[in-house]
């Protein structure tokens, strides 16, 4: 435990940062697994946009760099693509 009165506020800081960040997090991985399942059904289009607005969301937030940002979403829609095309086949 920190013993200097800066530090100490630090700690509750980094702390109340933290938690927010969970849930920032949380929600765009949520929404990210939502896309991945609705892919191939008429509800992917919404799906999606809502995913890439969490993304944009954290990005904005600093929660993600913009290219970590820009990689997720570039990849989310190639996996969207694949089992779209995977289930129009099936």
């Amino acid at each position: 435990m920190a013993n200097i009165k800066s530090a100490i506020k630090r700690n509750r800081q980094n702390e109340k940062r933290r938690v927010a960040n969970l849930g920032v997090r949380s929600k765009m991985r949520t929404q990210t697994k939502n896309a991945l399942a609705a892919a191939g059904t008429e509800d992917e289009a919404a799906r999606l946009s809502d995913a890439v607005k969490q993304i944009d969301k954290a990005a904005n937030k600093g929660i993600l760099h913009k290219n970590a940002a820009a990689r997720k979403k570039s990849r989310l829609v190639k996996q969207i693509r694949v089992a779209a095309a995977a289930a129009e086949q099936g």
